[in-house]
């Protein structure tokens, strides 16, 4: 072989090496810690409105409005984003390299690697933008984001056709999310041999109970995208708030957002628990 020819062999051989570095473990971790922080916040915010106090909203920027608020806010919201960055670095090395388990090189597995990347870079990168004092910027209100984007996609040639197909896009992702918390797949990425029965039978709880609430989320706010499609209507999409608060329109009542807010603080900790027995 030529010695030139090695080179590139030598670079993607120590890329490799670093994506499975002990740093981007500890980043990924820190990663799932940040997420479980705010969906918890999320739903100790939907469960206050479920019990009649409509303050804050019930979404990432009111989660991180209520860190704002305590002391040393400010700090803990860059650790947040920081944490998300390290998330977004996880996948994006599982994309590059593949990811743990026996399915991990596989094309479908890389891809939806390489989509969770791009999803928690804008994530970790609104909520820096929100630590560096931009209020206004990708961290605010879900629910005028929605109305926004669904507005400016409906102005476009086919809109309608584009608006409804992510409608139920967001919509099946929400049933696979559900699916797949109900058939306890998140067993195959834990590190089960290190826990107790106890442990076991506990992060089950927690990841089928928050799974199903986080994926009822996310399919009920494609239907409302839905709707705005046919209707021609921005005002019907909704955010995570919006969509939640709509859940005390139903005949149970707040008693339905309770339980929802009440899954979507335990699948914060369930991250949590992904954050300490996640095999990566």
């Amino acid at each position: 072989m030529h010695p030139t020819s090695a080179i590139p062999l030598t670079g993607r051989a120590a890329a490799r090496r670093a994506a499975r570095s002990p740093a981007v473990r500890i980043a990924a971790r820190g990663g799932f810690v940040a997420r479980g922080v705010i969906y918890l916040l999320v739903g100790v915010l939907a469960l206050r409105i479920a019990f009649g106090d409509s303050g804050e909203q019930a979404d990432r920027g009111g989660a991180l409005a209520e860190i704002a608020a305590r002391p040393f806010g400010g700090v803990l919201i860059w650790a947040l984003g920081l944490g998300l960055a390290g998330m977004a670095l996880w996948r994006l090395s599982e994309a590059g390299f593949g990811a743990a388990g026996p399915d991990g090189h596989k094309t479908g597995t890389r891809l939806l690697s390489l989509a969770r990347a791009v999803f928690y870079a804008v994530v970790a990168f609104s909520v820096m933008s929100f630590a560096a004092g931009e209020k206004s910027s990708g961290s605010g209100a879900s629910d005028q984001q929605s109305r926004d984007a669904t507005a400016q996609a409906l102005g476009l040639p086919g809109g309608p056709w584009l608006v409804a197909a992510a409608g139920v896009g967001i919509a099946a992702a929400g049933a696979w999310i559900a699916v797949r918390a109900a058939l306890r797949k998140f067993h195959k990425h834990l590190d089960r041999s290190g826990m107790s029965a106890r442990q076991r039978r506990g992060v089950d709880v927690l990841g089928i109970t928050g799974g199903l609430a986080r994926g009822g989320v996310f399919a009920v706010a494609g239907v409302f995208v839905v709707k705005a499609a046919v209707t021609y209507d921005p005002d019907r999409a909704k955010g995570m708030d919006d969509t939640l608060r709509s859940f005390t329109d139903t005949s149970a009542g707040p008693w339905l957002l309770a339980a929802t807010a009440a899954g979507l603080a335990l699948f914060g900790l369930f991250s949590f628990t992904m954050a300490r027995w996640r095999t990566m």
